[in-house]
């Protein structure tokens, strides 16, 4: 399956923007899951948000809960980030992964081994 997410770019603080992640190929699993996943510059890959397939059910990180929100397109393969109130600290390349297996670790970037390019989001203050 290959991923490819869009939608970055530069808001303001306060502002949104909302992240595409297309996936493309061979059939999903009907326990697929798909995630969001973001890198600052000089920090480690954290997870932000995920989407299990089979329950239609979307979770997110702390950090950005009541803020962001996941859903999904099926028709379109597609898992969509909605990110509301951007802060500067929300500034990151975001990336779109996926696993054929919904697991209880699906915060865990090891548990992710297909990845899409990312995404580029700044949020300037």
């Amino acid at each position: 399956v290959q991923l490819q997410a869009s939608g970055g770019g530069l808001v303001q603080a306060g502002g949104s923007l909302r992240l595409s992640c297309a996936a493309s190929g061979r059939a999903f699993s009907t326990n697929y899951a798909m995630s969001w996943f973001r890198q600052a510059p000089g920090k480690e890959r954290e997870f932000v948000a995920a989407f299990r397939w089979s329950l239609n059910r979307g979770y997110v990180a702390d950090s950005v809960k009541g803020r962001f929100t996941i859903s999904k397109d099926s028709a379109k393969n597609t898992v969509f980030l909605q990110m509301n109130s951007l802060k500067a600290k929300d500034t990151a390349i975001y990336y779109c992964t996926a696993r054929e297996r919904w697991t209880v670790d699906y915060s865990n970037v090891r548990q992710y081994e297909n990845w899409g390019q990312g995404t580029l989001v700044t949020v300037s203050s």
